[in-house]
């Protein structure tokens, strides 16, 4: 009887273990391929995103780029695109998918585009008194596309590994605290703020920053079958630098190329930087005297010091050539802060009083951005978008978001490794925590750039949540 039990239970395990198995999704052999498409406008002036007065380059200092990488796993194929622009809205980056796919077969929702948030690129999403220049747009647009076909085109067997590693020394909260007593004037007439965006350095009436920094470099390394360097992506959560003149992919473009003459890459090779969660964060110690430095160099500064840290984060991996590609995605419906009639008879009122000329000061560009948000739908579509490679997760937001919510989703993340992009799938303006809509400043003064309601980094961190969770368990 004994005997008979054994056998039995050999006979169940020998059965269920096959099916078991089979069951679990099984790794298989990553090919990759990347490259880099120049976007640069092939006509000037034109018009630049990232001020609060519309400014026109006649020149590019270096060139722009749509830096793509596609993996392929042979079952699924992601698209990871980093352009060199400010912000780009949602619709340009439907119509680049949409090309995308006839051109290669990769579903649009498996693909990832995002902007750097580079302050000297054109414009192609209307904020305060910069406006789409029309003919770009479609450039651009079918730049993106070509740019994932020729990435598609290079398929090659490939290895990845992740890494992280930290350089806390280039961002600094720029949302500051003030003594009490300091008046911090919005543009709408009221006082109350309790924070100011890039106060005067060095200011006696500084108390402490409002947020966290998060110094995280979190690196994806691709090589090659014979263990090359292929590509690299990366994640810096620093707004931009903006230290360059005329037409330029400002730090995100210095490190490209710093990453891969660190790696003793070859001239194939594709090194791209996203930007994490930044819309609270820059590069400026407002603690100390502001250095003297020439165009350009403090641009170098930082991206030489994100570049070693990206080095460092992937310079022990174990790189593998066996993965899983997965992804995930949420739309959600989240609120619009509208003005109110009154607020927007105010704003009519003064621009009555510009008629005719440029706007000048807060107040005014601020009664345009009221005029205009007014038009809005009471409620936008938000795309929130997860990819997963191997055991590691890229989270997508389509806005300006602040340190602390990439820091609590990663926090949260089931996952070994997960980082947050930025500026990803679309434009939303800025997002701030409940929190930091009661401290007010910039970042949540109405406008264009501003404007979903004050609990949607609540919505969107939930569903990041979930969508890491459901990946999980795929």
């Amino acid at each position: 009887m004994f005997r008979f039990t054994l056998l039995a239970v050999a006979i169940a395990v020998a059965l269920w273990t096959p099916t078991s198995v089979a069951t679990q999704p099984k790794k298989a052999e990553l090919r990759a391929g990347a490259f880099a498409m120049d976007i640069t406008p092939e006509k000037f002036p034109i018009s630049v995103n990232g001020g609060m007065a519309d400014r026109k380059a006649t020149s590019a200092n270096d060139p722009l780029h749509a830096r793509c990488l596609v993996l392929d796993d042979g079952t699924t194929k992601l698209a990871i695109v980093v352009v060199d622009s400010c912000m780009i809205p949602r619709q340009i980056i439907e119509d680049a998918k949409a090309r995308a796919a006839k051109l290669t077969g990769i579903p649009p929702a498996n693909i990832l585009i995002s902007a750097t948030h580079t302050h000297s690129a054109p414009t192609v999403a209307g904020v305060f008194q910069s406006e789409p220049d029309e003919a770009y747009i479609k450039f651009l647009t079918r730049k993106i596309a070509d740019g994932i076909e020729k990435a598609h085109g290079k398929l090659a067997p490939a290895k990845c590994a992740w890494g992280v590693a930290e350089e806390p020394k280039q961002v600094f909260n720029r949302r500051w605290k003030m003594k009490d007593g300091v008046k911090n004037l919005d543009p709408f007439g009221g006082d109350t703020d309790k924070v100011k965006m890039n106060p005067p350095r060095m200011s006696a009436n500084l108390v402490e920053p409002a947020g966290p920094i998060d110094p995280r470099v979190t690196v994806l390394s691709l090589r090659t079958a014979d263990d090359k360097p292929m590509a690299l992506f990366a994640n810096y959560s620093l707004h931009y630098v903006g230290d360059m003149p005329a037409l330029s992919a400002d730090y995100f473009g210095v490190f490209a190329d710093l990453v891969g003459a660190k790696l003793k890459a070859g001239k194939d090779f594709m090194g791209m930087l996203s930007n994490g969660t930044s819309g609270d964060v820059n590069n400026i110690n407002f603690r100390a005297a502001a250095l003297k430095l020439k165009p350009g160099e403090r641009s170098r500064t930082v991206a030489d010091a994100v570049a070693t840290a990206a080095v460092k984060a992937i310079d022990k991996a174990d790189h593998t050539n066996r993965v899983r590609l997965k992804r995930a995605s949420m739309e959600l419906e989240l609120g619009v802060r509208k003005p109110t009639a009154a607020d927007v008879k105010r704003a009519e009122g003064i621009l009555d009083k510009a008629k005719g000329r440029e706007l000048k000061g807060l107040e005014e560009i601020y009664a345009r951005e009221t005029v205009l948000l007014a038009k809005y739908p009471d409620k936008v579509k938000v795309q929130i978008q997860v990819l997963l490679i191997d055991e590691c997760a890229i989270v997508a937001i389509p806005c300006e978001v602040f340190a602390e919510i990439g820091i609590s989703i990663k926090k949260n993340s089931v996952f070994k490794t997960t980082c947050v992009v930025s500026l990803a799938n679309g434009y939303n303006g800025y997002l701030p925590t409940p929190a930091q809509h009661m401290l007010g400043g910039y970042e949540t003064w109405r406008a264009r750039s501003s404007y979903l309601a004050v609990n949607s980094s609540v919505e969107i961190e939930k569903a990041a949540n979930t969508l890491l969770k459901d990946l999980l368990v795929k």
